[in-house]
């Protein structure tokens, strides 16, 4: 309760002060204001208007009416790359002489109200690279006029202008940019021409597109660490760094025109896209060598067990072939023994000739054997696969060795 009483005993004295503000005012302006009293130094503007066309210029017929033109940049409010277009807030003061509007009995200069400048001629000037452009109008319009007792008159208003600007972006984002303002009126007269240099904040370009791309380089290497043997793993990883990348690209190129040029964050946006998806061909590279390591050592372990068996099967072969000449050779002497003729001689001899020719089959084999053999070893040596561990600590070293060479190749020749 005690609170609402001191509000309300505020706002009495708010409202009690403002009428004393207000009476003051009043009777600071009452010479100005007041009904019977005459400011005898203000000329009769309906006198003066007699007689004005404000469709012809100051002295038609004659010279041209030279105009005096300044301009103060309030903001540069927005710059659009897209449309390659800025806006802009001037202030545009223009200056001219109206010997029509002189006045004599005073030399007092006169600030009129923004509706007079209806009733006056004014310079056609207009902004030539303009898209769209407007007065401001709150809480009237934004115009002065001021008029000397010469006739020169002065003339402000506030405009706020969307303008071309042909930007080359090859650089982007470190680039730099010059906007032009032009100022003309109808006709062959000279143009007015302001020249805007333009340099772009590269810090908020390295928070938002260069960190987050370094970033996914480096979680890319991390693969490198991780266990032949953890496919999931690292081909998720390897297949994620890659679609972030995508979406980063292309997040960063819906703010841009479709220009045919190259623009250096396309070129930075690349490299990195290449060294995520070189990471993820190299776990594809070491896992293959891997894969290929188990299997010739499969199939060098089977052909082991076969040439082994071969051999055992090959002694075992032998030995029962020894028997089995032994066998005959005893056969035949107890034969020769029986018989003793030539016959039973040429007998015995018989076994040999056949026992040589079986035994140089056997070698002619066994020799091209060992050729194909040769051969493959041969073959095998020539692509031979590197170890998938060794692949990855390479890697570990080249990587970043790699892009940081780049890196240093980039930013030299975007900056210099």
């Amino acid at each position: 309760m005690a609170s609402v009483t001191f509000v309300i005993a505020t706002l009495a004295l708010l409202f009690t002060g403002g009428n004393r503000v207000a009476r003051c005012m009043l009777s600071d302006v009452g010479d100005y204001a007041g009904a019977e009293v005459e400011i005898s130094w203000l000329p009769n503007l309906d006198e003066l208007m007699k007689g004005y066309a404000r469709n012809f210029r100051p002295g038609i017929g004659g010279p041209p009416v030279n105009v005096a033109m300044a301009i103060e940049v309030a903001s540069i409010d927005h710059i659009s790359e897209a449309n390659m277009e800025y806006t802009m807030t001037v202030f545009l003061r223009q200056s001219w002489r109206d010997e029509r509007l002189s006045y004599n009995h005073t030399n007092k200069t006169l600030g009129l109200d923004s509706r007079f400048v209806d009733k006056l001629w004014l310079p056609d000037t207009f902004i030539v690279n303009a898209k769209s452009a407007w007065f401001h109008d709150v809480t009237v319009e934004n115009k002065l006029i001021r008029l000397q007792p010469d006739g020169v008159i002065l003339y402000s208003s506030r405009i706020t202008s969307t303008v071309a600007c042909d930007m080359d972006l090859t650089k982007y984002p470190m680039d730099e940019q010059e906007c032009m303002l032009d100022l003309e009126s109808s006709g062959q007269f000279p143009r007015l021409s302001l020249r805007f240099s333009l340099r772009r904040n590269r810090g908020v370009y390295i928070i938002q597109s260069y960190m987050p791309s370094i970033l996914l380089v480096a979680m890319s290497w991390v693969s490198f660490w991780i266990s032949q043997s953890a496919v999931p793993a690292r081909v998720s990883l390897g297949i994620t760094t890659v679609l972030t990348m995508t979406t980063l690209m292309i997040s960063a190129r819906s703010s841009l025109p479709r220009a045919t040029a190259i623009k250096a964050l396309d070129v930075y946006f690349w490299i990195c896209y290449v060294f995520v998806f070189a990471a993820l061909i190299e776990y594809a590279f070491a896992h293959y060598n891997a894969d290929y390591s188990k299997k010739e050592k499969a199939k060098e372990k089977s052909s082991r067990g076969s040439s082994e068996s071969i051999v055992k099967n090959g002694k075992q072969a032998m030995v029962l072939f020894s028997l089995s000449v032994a066998g005959m050779n005893q056969g035949l002497l107890v034969q020769s023994r029986g018989q003793r003729g030539q016959r039973g001689g040429d007998s015995g001899a018989t076994p040999s000739p056949g026992a040589g020719g079986d035994g140089d089959g056997e070698t002619a084999s066994r020799g091209s054997q060992s050729r194909k053999g040769e051969e493959q070893k041969c073959c095998r040596c020539a692509f031979k696969p590197i170890d998938a561990d060794t692949i990855d600590i390479y890697a570990r070293a080249a990587f970043p060795a790699a892009f940081a060479a780049v890196n240093l190749i980039y930013w030299v020749a975007y900056t210099m």
